[in-house]
């Protein structure tokens, strides 16, 4: 048993824009690093000498965060692309 290849004729190929969509590179979209609840992370330009926040939900763009000296019901709202993990 033996199988031919057979090349397509130019006829016979498949046109490329039916079937292949280029985009172009977005610079508006941003890769957000998933932080999960309970987990530490620090705010852009954050002092040295301030300890991270601890990460308690992330939704919509916003994250809530504390730190632990605060108390559990003092927290702050951030932007969550203005955190990094710890």
């Amino acid at each position: 048993m033996s199988k031919k290849l057979t090349k397509l004729n130019k006829k016979d190929e498949l046109p490329l824009q039916r079937y292949l969509h280029i985009t172009a590179n977005s610079d508006s979209a941003e890769v957000l690093e998933l932080l999960h609840p309970g987990s530490f992370a620090t705010i852009e330009n954050q002092p040295n000498d301030l300890p991270p926040f601890q990460v308690i939900n992330c939704k919509g763009g916003r994250c809530w965060v504390r730190q632990q000296s605060w108390g559990k019901h003092v927290h702050w709202e951030v932007e969550h692309n203005r955190l990094k993990s710890a």
